[in-house]
């Protein structure tokens, strides 16, 4: 059992994200911190795994946060989960040692993944906001560069973690037979014909 505690100033958004993480088996959702300071006092009392940190706080906001968890907590991943969306952020606390970043606008199907790839310890960056490759400034200039929706961004990013069209959809909550329009239409964008084109592809653009 991995442990994970929310760190947000806003309760009803907090007791949102309770009742989603709990259907994660492997996961015991701790109570929640309601600022940095809070949360620092509480990791140097309490054993866990994983923080879902937001940026906005009272007292010691989230960027102040990260850097103290860095330093005294180096073990502890963070999943920054905030509203602020600016490449430039995200680079940030990339480089700071945050795991992941993702929007609270995403979906639980998505939160719930997020979190389970950053407890594997892998990491995990929305699929609007991931810098596509070192070579571009933001999502929207790989996006520019290659013709693709963001829609088709995420599915690649599905294909290169291995998952099947059919298990896409389910994911996603569209038919096999859309996940497979988006299929032709990215191989046709990229002139990239065979999954391990794509997946070679994806890896070579920070998409996984």
């Amino acid at each position: 059992m991995q442990r994970l505690i929310i760190a947000d100033d806003h309760p009803l958004l907090v007791e949102g994200l309770k009742k989603v993480l709990e259907e994660i088996e492997e996961v015991e959702v701790l109570a929640p911190a309601h600022n940095g300071r809070h949360l620092i006092d509480r990791l140097r009392q309490e054993s866990v795994d994983l923080v879902l940190l937001d940026l906005n706080m009272p007292q010691v906001d989230g960027i102040e946060t990260l850097k103290v968890l860095q330093k005294e907590f180096p073990k502890i991943k963070v999943l920054i989960f905030t509203t602020y969306n600016q490449p430039k952020l995200v680079r940030e606390v990339i480089q700071m040692g945050a795991r992941g970043y993702l929007p609270k606008n995403s979906s639980s199907v998505t939160l719930k993944e997020a979190v389970q790839t950053v407890l594997a310890g892998k990491t995990w960056f929305s699929d609007e906001r991931q810098p596509a490759s070192s070579a571009f400034d933001s999502a929207d200039e790989f996006m520019k560069k290659y013709q693709v929706t963001p829609r088709e961004v995420e599915i690649l990013r599905k294909i290169a973690k291995g998952h099947t069209s059919k298990e896409i959809g389910e994911q996603l909550f569209i038919s096999e037979f859309t996940i497979n329009a988006h299929r032709r239409n990215i191989c046709r964008k990229l002139n990239i014909y065979t999954p391990a084109g794509l997946v070679n592809f994806a890896r070579e653009h920070g998409l996984t």
